[in-house]
């Protein structure tokens, strides 16, 4: 069965897209810790980050730096924190999260936001790409 990243990548679900290309895809979290909370996800569906192949895996993290780097300038905040857990989901992703404190990297503390919040904020970090 396929897993909702899947689902989000064949666009069977919507999301708030940041970037895209052929192997990778980033997107707002629905569950954010943090306004700009952005998952990166690559499209081949793999349970695990160390089960990735080598290429893979590099340019997965090169694609988050990208967005990283974009998250930060659109995001005011002291850094970009970067997790991968793993254990809700089925496919490998990173959470980059923009962190004013630790608290905001350890899941328990939660956002909301409208869909009109959601669409601006990321529309401002698409513009920083």
């Amino acid at each position: 069965m396929a897993s909702i990243f899947t689902k989000i990548i064949n666009g069977e679900i919507p999301c708030y897209k940041i970037a895209e290309n052929e192997n990778f895809i980033a997107f707002l979290d629905v569950n954010p810790n943090a306004k700009g909370h952005t998952l990166v996800v690559p499209k081949q569906e793999v349970n695990k980050l160390f089960d990735l192949d080598e290429k893979t895996y590099n340019n997965l993290m090169s694609f988050s730096r990208k967005v990283a780097i974009a998250l930060k300038k659109a995001i005011p905040c002291k850094r970009i924190g970067m997790s991968v857990i793993g254990l809700e989901v089925p496919h490998v992703h990173i959470h980059l999260i923009p962190l004013q404190a630790m608290e905001d990297i350890q899941f328990r503390k939660k956002e909301s936001f409208t869909k009109e919040e959601m669409q601006e904020i990321a529309t401002s970090i698409v513009s920083k790409i």
